[in-house]
């Protein structure tokens, strides 16, 4: 497992619960300016053996990003349950849910 991957778990599973970072918040945080798709993969091969947080996750722009209407309702869901207010768009206000 290279370094960045090792940051990226660390940093996800200290998301605290309610609150939400992007993509690319994830990657500078574990030293990779351009590394928000590795942090997609990172999530989708890696979320169940390391029982990530993967809905405290999303986009830049603050919406859930993923296009499964079933996993999106799933994330809008468990985001919801944290107190995370989420639009029926699966739009997340960053500046008072985001770190």
């Amino acid at each position: 497992m290279t370094q960045f991957t090792e940051e990226v778990l660390v940093i996800i599973k200290r998301i605290p619960c309610g609150r939400v970072m992007s993509y690319g918040q994830v990657a500078r945080f574990a030293g990779n300016n351009r590394g928000a798709r590795q942090v997609a993969r990172i999530l989708h091969s890696m979320t169940e053996k390391y029982d990530l947080p993967w809905h405290r996750i999303i986009n830049s722009k603050g919406r859930i990003s993923i296009t499964d209407a079933r996993y999106a309702a799933i994330q809008r869901e468990l985001l919801i349950s944290e107190g995370v207010e989420v639009s029926e768009e699966g739009y997340i206000d960053i500046s008072i849910y985001g770190i």
